[in-house]
């Protein structure tokens, strides 16, 4: 008996510690939550020899969430219902980093937004992915915006998400001239832990008839939102690019919508059955204010795909949809726009280019 009860004495005692280490973790988790502050200036990295954009001119921008520097075609993620939370290694997040940025640069571009790019990351090996980008794009001048940054995730057990600083990244070829970070409205429960902040960012760019262009770069929330969340942000976004527009300024917005960008490419691009996420919800029209317009007159006249699901392995058949493009306002005029098609070789996410005129009106 005395055996017995020193067992039981142990498998409690054990116990207990395993408790207290878990609310520990949790205890852990709550205070160092923090949210980055709204209206937030950011600086802005010079680099740009041009001073102001020229109305009547053509100008052409790319957008690509980067997927943190981990997605291969082969890479799955455990959010996503997949295996892997971390890239396979540092070279590999490298590689994949420099492919983004010579890819965004064989199209001479004058903007380029990347969104999902970490500073100082577990998940990628804490590669300075903006450090690495800027190396590549001489000529721009750059702005940073933290979009989250997480305290250490112990989830999955067998290899933890770990911590991450990572945030979206506009490069101009002309002066910007001031730019700020707003604070997204996100999950209050739990899943903001998964979720995290989210924001836009705002970059103004002088033109030659006294007005702005304005450039939004946007990741909307994806994991553990709600269509009411989703609609919250939107919001706030086209409010705020309202009064640009209500200003007479020139605006365009691009980025990761985590929403189906065009209401239909679930269905177009999967089938009438095909299911539906919580991150594939149609962007619904009635949103949009007056003033705006979504961006999906493709110019090769195909829907095709921006993201894959990171269930499983990629190829060809598996489930994609149209998350990532740009809104613009009505004084600009579209006149190329194509989702690229890489074979989701260096990200889960294509590039989507455009190239648009500053109407003068």
């Amino acid at each position: 008996m005395s055996k017995r009860k020193k067992v039981i004495k142990c498998i409690v005692g054990l116990f207990l510690i395993a408790i207290l280490i878990v609310a520990g973790y949790f205890v852990y988790l709550f205070i160092s939550y923090n949210r980055i502050e709204d209206n937030k200036s950011l600086d802005v990295v010079e680099g740009a020899d041009l001073d102001t954009l020229k109305a009547g001119e053509s100008y052409t921008i790319l957008t690509q969430n980067l997927g943190f520097g981990a997605y291969t075609p082969d890479y799955t993620f455990f959010m996503d219902g997949g295996k892997e939370s971390r890239a396979a290694s540092k070279e590999s997040v490298e590689a994949c980093i420099d492919k983004a940025a010579e890819t965004a640069i064989s199209y001479s571009p004058d903007f380029v937004i990347f969104q999902e790019v970490d500073t100082h990351a577990t998940r990628s090996y804490y590669v300075d992915e903006v450090e690495r980008i800027n190396g590549k794009m001489d000529g721009f001048d750059s702005v940073f915006a933290m979009n989250y940054h997480s305290a250490y995730l112990c989830y999955p057990l067998n290899e933890p998400h770990g911590k991450s600083d990572s945030g979206i990244v506009t490069y101009s070829k002309a002066k910007v001239e001031s730019a700020v970070r707003r604070s997204l409205p996100i999950s209050t429960g739990f899943s903001k832990f998964f979720d995290l902040d989210r924001c836009y960012s705002a970059s103004r760019v002088k033109v030659d008839n006294g007005k702005e262009l304005v450039i939004y770069n946007v990741h909307l929330s994806a994991y553990g939102s709600s269509d009411n969340l989703k609609t919250r942000q939107l919001e706030m976004l086209f409010s705020d690019m309202k009064s640009e527009v209500d200003k007479g300024n020139y605006v365009v917005c691009g980025g990761d919508f985590n929403c189906d960008f065009t209401g239909d490419s679930v269905k177009k691009l999967n089938g009438e059955d095909a299911k539906q996420f919580a991150w594939t919800m149609p962007m619904e029209q009635e949103l949009i204010p007056e003033g705006l317009k979504r961006c999906m007159d493709y110019s090769n006249g195909k829907y095709e795909q921006t993201v894959r699901n990171c269930d499983i392995p990629y190829k060809e058949g598996n489930y994609v949809v149209i998350v990532d493009g740009f809104i613009v306002s009505d004084n600009i005029e579209v006149e190329y726009l194509e989702n690229v098609q890489t074979g989701f070789s260096y990200s889960d996410h294509n590039p989507v280019i455009m190239k648009f005129v500053l109407l003068d009106e």
